[in-house]
């Protein structure tokens, strides 16, 4: 049986779940297996958060990227 879920707080944690989210990966919702990844999931995600927090975008620049991925001209 995997061990409990704990917070993600070194490096090291991090580099371990990230292995087991890839072993994890394509597990089916609602079985033991798929909410371990579910779990994962959302601790890596609060990890990075943390750890890389990003600023919000420039909004011009977010429009003008929005735009230049839509085919469209500025």
């Amino acid at each position: 049986m995997a061990t409990e879920l704990r917070p993600i707080r070194t490096k090291t944690d991090y580099k371990n779940a990230l292995a087991e989210v890839e072993r994890l990966w394509g597990a089916k919702s609602g079985t033991p297996k798929g909410d371990r990844l579910d779990g994962l999931a959302t601790l890596i995600e609060v990890y990075e958060a943390k750890q890389y927090p990003m600023d919000p975008p420039d909004p011009v620049e977010a429009m003008k990227f929005w735009i230049e991925q839509q085919g469209l001209s500025g």
